[in-house]
């Protein structure tokens, strides 16, 4: 890779901008775990009331597949916590876990489809279908990828980040 090189002047203030954008990505972040946390107490709240109103209901089975869709999505934000959690230990952030929560959103569709006030036609409920399998099939291709990288480089190491590699060569 071509390194560009700074002039010497310029050097403290790109070193200045590096600390103030690592500052800000990591509030970003904090941000960013917070408002993951309210979500699970969010959704975990709406999987009760779920359940709540499925028990008073007239039609059992038509709250119970309610309360699954809110179970997906606090799946989904699980996940995402996770790879939060991952990255802000310095671990780089893996394609996987991204398909996975758009195979969960997917999946959440096609289980809530049968409740919905207007069913769609068997041509939709085909394509979210189809679109479900063929990301099973990335996800099944990225993970398969992974293995092979993991005979590579160890996956569970923390990567260093770009700011701390620009620093240590400032260092030398």
């Amino acid at each position: 890779m071509n390194e560009v090189k700074l002039p010497e002047g310029l050097r403290p203030f790109n070193n200045f901008v590096l600390d103030v954008m690592s500052w800000l990505n990591g509030l970003a972040h904090l941000v960013l775990g917070l408002a993951l946390g309210a979500a699970v107490l969010l959704f975990t709240w709406l999987f009760v009331q779920d359940i709540w109103n499925a028990m008073g209901a007239d039609n059992l089975a038509q709250g119970f597949l309610h309360g699954l869709g809110t179970l997906m999505l606090l799946w989904t934000v699980s996940a995402l916590i996770t790879a939060e959690i991952r990255y802000m230990r310095g671990h780089k952030l893996n394609v996987d876990t991204f398909v996975e929560v758009a195979i969960v959103v997917l999946v959440r569709k096609l289980i809530t489809m049968p409740v919905q006030s207007t069913l769609p036609s068997p041509q939709e409920y085909l394509l979210w279908v189809g679109s479900a399998v063929l990301l099973g099939l990335m996800y099944l291709i990225v993970r398969y990828a992974q293995t092979i990288d993991a005979g590579e480089e160890t996956l569970e190491t923390p990567q260093p980040s770009v700011i701390d590699e620009g620093r240590r060569r400032d260092k030398r």
